[in-house]
């Protein structure tokens, strides 16, 4: 069953009620008022559908989806500055988040007009997404994986992201006092912060993990369209181990590390092992649909995750979910969402994608007009 549109009835979920972008990306400005739970942006290739997604993301903290940086997101021909404010539901009352930069291109940010910091949207601002790039998660490097599970991590645990910039700072200012030769007193000093922030950090993406993995039990995935995932936090690291323990492994390795000019011990090093459970296969032996189904089963996990854990389903930005899933997952896909009770902003260029949400989708077109700004029209 797919869902209504919003109603003041049913809080289950947050939800982007309007939205407003001035001189970001391709638009001059845009004002958007939504309705539906389910939001469709459909148009050519190029239009400025990623760009809505992309602004929407930067309610919650970091780079957004396409990770840019902030003087990437200025509308070129209209200077430096640009800004993206949403008026978001919530279970209690309304909030107006926003967030932007000006000609120094430092991104700041508000909440109901009041200053915050970028780090402090996480706490009302739960967001999680899926793009073209993710899909070649399972095979590249580590850091994308692990940049994807601390994505995960955030949304559960909205200081994720301040502890692991904490623990980046240390390791930075570390690998320079090696290259230089410094203090021993000061190199403790450093190693007991990784130490501390470190922990701290592993136990955070442990605990996510394991919500995930709790919360695919409760996935209804209609006719076994995304498979359950297993997976694992794999690596020398363990999340069990005190601060004190990790902080005399640091120690021990200064030589080592001293000579690679690089901290080969942490949580930095970890991996993210995902398996397809029912076929026993390692996600990157996989097809390509086959890891996109996973993908999008540990999405829904997570927020099932979040709905268990803070009462409220995030916002979903999918974008061109559908382009490589025949009609079938499609209707499978549209069904998980509205059971997890989540809002989705969902992209594709053919209309025919969506069809079938039937009446339970607010169908958007993105084009341009005569100036060369993106529009959006119903």
């Amino acid at each position: 069953m797919l869902p209504e549109p919003l109603d003041e009835a049913a809080p289950s979920s947050l939800a982007v009620t309007h939205l407003r972008l001035v001189a970001f990306r391709s638009y001059a400005r845009l004002d958007l008022d939504v309705t539906g739970r389910m939001i469709a942006l459909t148009g050519a290739n190029g239009a400025g559908k990623t760009n809505i997604l992309e602004a929407i993301s930067l309610l919650a903290p970091g780079r957004g989806l396409r990770r840019a940086s902030p003087s990437d997101f200025a509308r070129k021909s209209q200077g430096i500055g640009w800004s993206v404010s949403a008026t978001v539901t919530t279970a209690s009352d309304p909030i107006t988040l926003w967030t932007g930069a000006g000609e120094d291109a430092r991104r700041t940010a508000k909440q109901d007009d009041k200053a915050t910091s970028v780090l402090a949207l996480g706490r009302v601002a739960r967001l999680l997404w899926l793009t073209p790039a993710l899909d070649r998660v399972f095979v590249e490097g580590p850091g994308e994986r692990r940049r994807f599970l601390d994505r995960m991590t955030l949304s559960l645990l909205p200081d994720h992201a301040e502890t692991a910039t904490r623990y980046d700072r240390a390791m930075r200012e570390r690998n320079r006092v090696l290259k230089e030769g410094g203090d021993p007193r000061w190199l403790s000093a450093l190693e007991g912060q990784m130490a501390e922030h470190g922990v701290a950090l592993a136990r955070g993406r442990a605990h996510a993990l394991g919500a995930l993995l709790a919360a695919q039990g409760e996935a209804s995935s209609h006719a076994g369209a995304f498979p359950r995932a297993e997976a694992g936090i794999v690596g020398e690291f363990d999340a069990e181990m005190a601060p004190k323990d990790l902080a005399r492994l640091l120690h021990d390795a200064r030589p080592r590390d001293a000579q690679a000019g690089r901290a080969l011990t942490g949580p930095h090093r970890s991996d993210l092992a995902v398996r397809y459970a029912e076929k026993d296969a390692p996600a990157a032996d996989c097809s390509t649909g086959e890891q996109k189904a996973l993908l999008v089963s540990l999405i829904l996990a997570n927020a099932r995750a979040l709905h268990a854990e803070t009462g409220a389903a995030p916002v979903l930005l999918l974008d061109e979910i559908a382009a490589h899933f025949d009609a079938d997952r499609r209707a499978a896909l549209f069904a998980d969402i509205a059971d997890v009770g989540a809002q989705a902003w969902m992209t594709g260029t053919e209309p025919g994608l969506f069809d079938a949400m039937g009446g339970a989708a607010q169908r958007l077109v993105v084009s341009e007009d005569g100036d060369g700004s993106a529009v959006v029209s119903a």
